[in-house]
């Protein structure tokens, strides 16, 4: 698919990993009868994921990341073979997950973390970042699931000399970082409400709650807060407005990778010019329809926008 070229992203992937899963042949055992096993490859993390649905929308993307050692270097031939751009920074070591699926649901068999990042590397990661979305417009800004000495500042140095750089800053963080980032102006920060209860800004889940706590994140920093809410309606708070962001109900075969596809939705709805009620919506369309789906951060744009004209935002008093 040609990348649409008045739309350009940069996503941070601090953790890029290299996905590695075991699936029954289908071709040689129809039935799943017997061990006949079926290898694939593919590319694993948060950000890749998310810059893998920014890509199935015809937007140019352009990844940061450390893609470091013999699994990132396959991480990083995958990550071009899907038509991203890639600005790779120093690492001495990349992750790699490894799970069966010949059960039915993933198995992890063994997974190694990435190596954590050194100041040097932290300080790559940083300048080429900052440089990349100086370029592009807009970022996107992804945290890890292991720890690799990122420090929760990081986030926040980076969408403050971002925001100050005319840039456009969606992130999807959880946690210090999160918390960090929640400090800056002018950016947009997705959670989930789970992390929004887990991480103590929200004293429980319940609609009136999450939007009372989204509107005191708001009144710091961000422009505003999307609180995604598992099969529930999504929930916009911006600067005095609130919204609830419904997709028409579907059958769910993959729940993984719902929010990061809502996040990389929303980013090329900013990177477009949308609206941030209508870069939302369509966020939601891009997270519902990943569910239908086995593979994470997949789609088709032409379903996606179709599905989005299906989506109800409303405004709450």
């Amino acid at each position: 698919m040609a990348a649409d070229t008045t739309a350009s992203l940069c996503v941070l992937a601090p953790e890029p990993l290299l996905s590695v899963e075991v699936e029954i042949d289908r071709l040689r055992d129809p039935q799943g009868e017997s061990d006949a096993a079926e290898i694939h490859l593919h590319l694993g993390g948060q950000g890749l994921w998310m810059a893998q649905m920014a890509r199935s929308l015809g937007t140019r993307v352009v990844v940061c990341g450390p893609f470091g050692g013999e699994s990132g270097l396959v991480a990083a031939h995958l990550a071009r073979e899907e038509g991203l751009e890639l600005r790779p920074t120093s690492s001495t070591g990349g992750g790699v997950r490894v799970q069966d699926r010949r059960q039915g649901g993933p198995e992890e068999i063994a997974t190694m973390p990435p190596r954590a990042l050194d100041r040097h590397a932290v300080d790559d990661l940083y300048g080429t970042t900052l440089v990349t979305a100086l370029d592009t417009g807009v970022a996107v800004l992804t945290g890890a699931r292991h720890e690799l000495a990122l420090p929760a500042d990081f986030y926040a140095r980076l969408t403050h000399d971002l925001a100050a750089g005319g840039v456009d800053v969606v992130a999807d963080l959880s946690g210090e970082a999160a918390a960090a980032f929640a400090e800056e102006q002018g950016a947009v920060l997705k959670i989930s409400h789970e992390e929004m209860v887990e991480g103590r800004l929200a004293d429980d889940d319940s609609v009136e709650e999450l939007r009372r706590a989204a509107e005191r994140i708001v009144s710091s920093g961000p422009r505003a807060v999307v609180v995604s809410r598992a099969d529930q309606p999504t929930l916009l708070v911006t600067a005095g407005r609130a919204y609830t962001v419904t997709t028409p109900p579907i059958t769910t075969v993959e729940h993984r990778g719902a929010g990061d596809s809502m996040t990389a939705g929303i980013a090329v709805g900013v990177a477009r010019g949308l609206d941030l009620p209508d870069a939302v919506g369509l966020g939601a369309a891009a997270g519902a329809l990943n569910v239908t789906r086995h593979g994470l951060g997949t789609g088709r744009r032409e379903q996606i926008e179709a599905f989005a004209r299906r989506v109800t935002v409303a405004e709450l008093d």
